[in-house]
């Protein structure tokens, strides 16, 4: 198309240009412009013009940048524009019949302003949605505000000291902090959906990881629901026993009370998003009053009643004394300490656990995370500081302890100095007061006890609502994504917001079940393995993305370090041992076991992970490592190139190579498209349902398809650009031409240059040939190389296989992804051979290739018990001494072959009859007196039909010929039951062997046998050694 160059200062009108840009047919215009849009002469609209105009100042096919043209979803209200496609820009359309395709539909085909009132549909309401305050820094501090922080972290301090509390708090903040920069990072590299801290793992590492560490992540937020639930359920029973009320036993109302308190928070999870939003904005504010009530009452003087029970507001000795440890109990040690606080420092992925429900999460997570971590760690800093500073450790609460004169030498405590005696009960320990005795301390020190209980009800329930909220939703993920049986039943969503209704009530029965152990103290550390599993792999995935230095590795967040990141996953999985070594070790189990049933299952996702990433800078690396070393014999591979087409179409041949090179060398099935470049033939050659096929039949091999004028033009192309440095082919092996007879000369000539080209440039040979042929329908190499089916030429009979039957289907789709997928065809090589033998011609020292392909086919289980027998041509006058130098020769090649037989007639004349069939299949393709007597001159006879074969050419290759009969004769007497022959493939010279009589000795050689025939030459290079360097 030409471009007309826009005036400076001057828009253009398209359609004041229509007659310059419109290219007519004899039908009318194919192509034009209207208004805005390129569209076809059908009213197909191709790609909006408005901003190439605006951007390059000409009037093109060609668009400028575009967010429609990145995204994966369309904008509610309006049609998603799509970028022309290359062949668009690059062909010529006038040569074209038919409009070409586009790389993305923006529509059903309707032609623009073909729409009907019916067809539109309504736009769907938009789902709530939240920012960064309301959706994360909220909701991380409220699940971080939990039941530890009033109910445990003042007795923490009492037994860790503010000292160590403050390490406690410090080092769970560290591995929290660098966590959330990890999760920041992973967050802000693309658009975050649905699916939290498993969405998160599972792109970046892939369904293995992400999958297992996604189930228990899910898993914990549920039982992290029983362990905020108790902690509420505690604080009622607290109150109703100083009430003198009880509806059973204290365990048991704490039982009853939680469950009561889960049904009500499983109700207002499924009243939406929306309610659940409006709940935990009243408990923050909930919260922030009670901090402020703790903190007005930390400053007001001490009453005689607070001050039996230990408070003095603040005072420097106390201070002091609180300040070291003071162990007390079977949980009186540092990590015991620990692995009670930690799981209130868990709250910090809260927010990306509903990271579908915010507006933007590439924003909202990273900077409502952070904010969320600082603010809270500097209140938990504060508290431990303020209570350890105003309460004595232990009190007993009775006005009568005050210390009398005759008592204060005998007095112990710190509650000496300032009047009040506590030695029985610290003596007896029987003290029911103070930081270590009474959960409820912060009560007593606030400036009014019931707002620190509405605290305590705002955070316990907050936090317990937060991770009903966040178990569904992690849970419904992975439900989706399909990588375990059976839970794809909980992953149905409903409403706007895609409610997984099914995953609460999931959440609820599993938190009911931990409810009823009713001790918060049991229930924190089994959590806290959890979320540290949890927080290792996200720190592991921020490290593993980072340093395998993809390109697609961009986030947006840059204040992280890979070597941080690593230094998270480290310690965490530290701390998980030095809490509860055994379910650490249960654990990571879990995960090894969940992770070993994705490897098996191999689902069939790609989320572009950085295990992929990692993959490939590996295998980049080992392949250029082996540029530095010279090959050797010792580990020469026959590395094959196997020109199967479609290898759906001829599965014998990839079973059988796929046999002797899976977990050995390499294997490329090779398929040659012919036409010009196009679309469709680029997508008929790189199509990936080859690669699922092969996939499907367990065959490790590579997929390569190129598209070729003709076949042999496409295995040259082959032969010459497959592999990557030492990591390429170095055997051809192609099946046998049977049709060869039927089909036209010239593909004979093909079939035969191919081999040529393959000597040429130094490849082994070798081609298979079954009685029963290696398509799966014999049309199926008419479909791969269609260049073959050009007009009839002379001298052969041109008659065209059959059509295939009506139900038979080439598309390698149709065995693997239809509802009733066709069944996978079965070939000889995949059964068990059993007791049989392979026999091994080997006429002519080729380097070994030879025997060394047997050798490798009885390593394979099938074939490991046939015996493996060794022909040789010889003298009958030196049989027995020949039979003994090939055999000592093969020995020192520790091949294990100790079946040798010398055939002393091989050389024999073959039967008259036997020549007299040769001679019938060579007739058609020799040059009759007609040619003779004509004015074409033998040149150009040559040179035109390069496959006709003369009297000369016969005479000079008949002693090779006659060899080919009696090797046939020699098959049929010693082979016909054998499992498989291998014979040294005869070399045709250039020049001197038409392409039809090499092609007639390879069909007297092998046919009439019953068993798969491989005919073998190696490049005459040596494939096998006797020295051990």
């Amino acid at each position: 198309m030409e471009e007309v160059p826009a005036a400076p200062n001057e828009g253009i009108s398209l359609s004041a240009l229509r007659s310059q840009f419109s290219v007519n047919g004899e039908e009318g215009p194919k192509y034009g412009f209207e208004g805005s849009r390129y569209h076809y002469g059908d009213g197909t609209s191709v790609a909006s013009q408005n901003s190439s105009q605006i951007l390059t100042g000409y009037d093109t096919l060609d668009v400028g940048p575009n967010y429609d043209f990145y995204a994966n979803t369309n904008a509610l209200g309006r049609v998603r524009r799509s970028r022309p496609s290359l062949f668009q820009l690059h062909s010529n359309i006038e040569e074209d019949s038919c409009p070409p395709p586009l790389y993305e539909e923006t529509n059903t085909g309707r032609a623009p302003g073909d729409s009907s009132e019916d067809d539109v549909e309504e736009p769907q309401s938009e789902p709530t949605r939240f920012g960064w305050v309301k959706g994360v820094m909220i909701r991380c501090m409220l699940n971080i505000w939990g039941v530890i922080l009033y109910l445990r972290l003042p007795w923490i301090t009492a037994q860790a000291g503010i000292g160590l509390t403050w390490v406690i708090i410090l080092l769970s903040s560290c591995i929290t902090g660098i966590t959330g920069l990890s999760t920041s990072a992973i967050a802000t590299n693309g658009r975050v959906k649905g699916g939290g801290t498993y969405f998160l793992i599972s792109r970046s590492l892939g369904p293995e990881l992400g999958g297992s560490i996604g189930l228990i992540f899910a898993f914990a937020n549920a039982v992290a629901v029983a362990m905020h639930t108790v902690g509420f359920a505690e604080t009622v029973q607290a109150l109703m026993q100083e009430s003198g009320a009880s509806i059973v036993d204290p365990i048991n109302d704490i039982r009853i009370i939680g469950v009561i308190t889960v049904t009500c928070l499983l109700a207002i999870s499924l009243a939406g998003m929306e309610w659940e939003a409006k709940a935990q904005v009243l408990f923050f504010i909930v919260i922030l009053v009670s901090f402020a009530n703790y903190i007005v009452g930390t400053i007001i003087p001490a009453t005689p009643q607070k001050q039996a029970k230990g408070f003095f507001s603040y005072q420097a000795d106390i201070f002091a004394e609180n300040f070291v440890p003071s162990w007390r109990g079977p949980e009186g040690n540092f990590f015991g300490m620990f692995s009670i606080f930690f799981p209130s420092a868990t709250g910090i992925l809260a927010g990306a656990n509903i990271s579908g429900d915010l507006k933007d999460p590439t924003v909202a997570i990273p900077r409502g995370t952070l904010m969320a971590i600082f603010w809270t760690t500097l209140s938990y800093l504060i508290i431990a500081a303020t209570i350890g500073a105003c309460l004595v450790r232990d009190a007993s609460g009775i006005m009568n302890d005050t210390l009398a004169m005759s008592s204060a030498d005998s007095c112990q405590g710190l509650a000496c100095q300032y009047g009040w005696d506590f030695t029985d009960c610290i003596t007896n320990r029987t003290c029911t007061y103070g930081l270590s005795n009474q959960y409820q301390s912060m009560s007593l020190v606030s400036g009014f006890a019931p707002l620190i209980t509405a605290g305590i009800f705002g955070a316990t329930l907050s936090s317990a609502l937060a991770c009903l909220v966040s178990a569904p939703k992690v849970f419904q993920c992975l439900c989706k994504d399909n990588l375990y049986p059976v839970i794809g039943f909980f992953g149905k969503g409903n409403g706007k917001n895609d409610e997984p209704i099914r995953g609460y009530v999931l959440a609820y029965i599993i938190a009911v079940c931990f409810v009823l152990i009713a001790e918060l103290n049991t229930i924190a550390p089994i959590i806290s393995n959890f979320f540290l599993c949890s927080y290792a792999l996200i720190n592991f995935s921020c490290f593993h993305a980072s340093i395998t230095n993809s390109p697609g590795w961009r986030p947006s967040f840059r204040f992280y370090s890979k070597w941080m990141s690593l230094l998270g996953a480290v310690v965490s999985v530290i701390i998980m041992f030095l809490l509860t070594w055994w379910a650490a070790l249960i654990a990571i189990g879990i995960v090894i076991f969940l992770l070993g049933y994705v490897l098996y299952k191999r689902p069939s996702v790609n989320w572009g992970s950085s295990v992929q990433a990692g993959s490939y800078n590996m295998a980049l690396s080992y392949c250029v490592s082996l540029n530095q070393v010279d090959d050797h014999i010792k580990n020469y591979r026959p590395q094959c190139l196997v020109l199967t087409g479609p290898p759906s179409c001829r599965p014998a041949l990839v079973d059988f190579v796929g046999t002797f090179t899976k977990n050995l060398s390499l294997m490329i099935c090779g398929n040659v498209v012919t036409g010009g470049p196009s679309p469709a033939t680029l997508d008929t050659a790189s199509s990936n349902s080859h690669v699922t096929w092969l996939n499907k039949r367990q065959i490790k091999s590579f997929y390569h398809g190129v598209v070729a004028n003709d076949l042999r033009t496409g295995v040259k192309m082959l032969l010459q650009g497959a592999g990557l440095g030492r990591i390429r082919p170095n055997v051809l092996l192609t099946g046998f031409k049977r049709d060869w007879r039927k089909d036209k000369p010239s593909c004979i000539d093909n079939y035969i240059g191919i081999l040529h080209d393959a000597f040429d440039l130094q490849y082994g040979v070798c081609v298979l040939r079954m009685r029963e042929g290696l398509d799966v329908f014999r049309q199926a190499q008419t479909h791969v190389n269609p260049g073959f089916e050009a007009s009839p030429e002379r001298g052969v009979n041109t008659s065209v296989p059959p059509a295939p039957p009506a139900n038979f289907s080439l598309d390698p789709d149709a065995m693997v992804t239809e509802p009733q997928p066709q069944p996978q065809p079965s070939t000889v090589f995949q059964s068990q051979q059993g007791k049989k033998t392979i026999d091994v011609y080997w006429l002519f020292d080729d380097g070994g290739l030879t025997l060394l392909l047997p050798y490798l086919l009885t390593r394979k289980k099938r074939w490991a018990r046939c015996k493996v027998r060794v022909f040789v041509g010889g003298d009958i006058q030196r049989k027995e001494e020949q039979r003994k130098e090939v055999m000592d020769l093969i020995s020192k090649f520790r091949l294990g072959f100790h079946d040798v037989e010398v055939l002393p007639d091989i050389n024999a004349r073959p039967q008259p009859e036997h020549v007299r069939r040769f001679e019938d299949l060579i007739g058609p393709y020799r040059i009759n007196t007609a040619q003779k007597d004509g004015h074409v001159t033998a040149e150009q006879l040559n040179q035109d039909c390069p496959w006709m074969v003369s009297d000369e050419e016969i005479e000079t290759n008949k002693p090779k010929t006659l060899r080919q009969i009696r090797l046939n004769e020699v098959l049929q007497d010693y082979s016909r039951d054998a499992a498989i022959i291998f014979v040294t493939m005869p070399v045709g010279r250039r020049g001197q062997c038409p392409s039809a009589l090499y092609m007639a000795w390879l069909e007297t050689l092998s046919r009439d046998l019953r068993p798969p025939v491989l005919l073998v030459r190696g490049n005459q290079e040596n494939v096998l050694t006797f020295y051990c360097q």
